[in-house]
This record gives structure tokens, sequence and C-alpha cells, in this order.
């Protein structure tokens, strides 16, 4: 599948982590440890091979449910997934691993591309959800998790999820 460069309306994110490609592929890969991370997935629950079913905590505490699929896969290198909502209001996702300089450090790049273009990003913004911020704040979690083991970064999360009174502390 080609590469093309990322739409005028998409978010772009990176950051370097202090560990291998493989370790740090391999545990994004595994989505069942993506709530550990993201802001707002509660929970992920694998409904087939390439399939998963999030749980997302939204505006004014309303829980969504969205169907996720993988729709690309290079070992090391790359995981592109995607809604599964019709073409027109898909969300979509490419995250690229690469070595970083420098022994065991990997370099994490994310683009997301939102549904309706700029009008979709300008209307998460105005729900309190810009999606520029949030994908930056979900690899620095990344990155404070892989480190460290935990996540002290609450920037555009839900409230209580990490950090002290958290779930699970």
């Amino acid at each position: 599948m080609s590469d093309p460069r990322p739409a005028d309306h998409a978010v772009e994110a990176s950051v370097t982590i202090d560990r291998p490609v493989g370790d740090v592929f391999a545990f994004y890969r595994d989505f069942e440890n993506l709530p550990r991370f993201l802001g707002d997935v509660m929970a992920v629950e694998r409904t087939g091979p390439a399939t998963f079913r999030w749980t997302i905590q939204g505006p004014l505490g309303i829980r969504l449910r969205a169907s996720i699929r993988v729709t690309e896969e290079r070992t090391n290198e790359l995981i592109r997934y995607e809604t599964t909502a019709a073409p027109a209001l898909r969300g979509q996702w490419v995250v690229r691993f690469a070595p970083a300089s420098g022994p065991g450090r990997t370099e994490v790049h994310e683009t997301l591309t939102t549904p309706f273009g700029r009008l979709g990003l300008a209307a998460l913004a105005l729900m309190g959800k810009p999606p520029a911020a949030e994908t930056a704040a979900n690899l620095r979690r990344l990155k404070q998790l892989m480190e460290t083991g935990e996540v002290t970064d609450t920037d555009h999360a839900v409230a209580g999820k990490f950090g002290r009174g958290g779930p699970g502390r």
C-alpha cells in the first residue's frame, strides 16, 4: 500500500522513546494496552483477527463505542487503522516506528485524519477535544509508560484516569 502525504486536515505528532523499536511496536500493537496511555479510550476488546471495539469517554461523560479495523501492518515499522463507519465518517490513524539516533531508541510518528476535514477538526476542538493536542499528549503518555512504567501526564485525558486517584490507584 502506498503512503500518501497526510491530508491538509490531518494532525501529526512525534515522540522519541528510550526503548528498542521491537518493544515499542509490540506494546502499541497489542491494542489492549491502548487504554493505558490514550486519554479518552477506557477499554479495548478484540472482536476479530484485525478488529476491536473501543469504549471511549466522550464529552459530558458520555461513553461511546467505536469499531476499529487494522488495515495495514508492517512489523516494527507501521500500523494503520481506522474506524469502521461509512467511508466519509472514518477516523484514520497511521503510526510509524523507526530507530532514532542512539542505540535502543525509537521514533514514533502518528498521523490522525478525522472525518469532515477541517470542519471535523474544528468541531472536535469546540467540544474540548483538540485533535493535535490530544495526539501529542497521547504520545507523551506512551513515552512515559514505556520508559518509567507509569503515566503522570494528564493533559487532554479523562479527569481522574491517570495519576493519583485514577483507576487502579
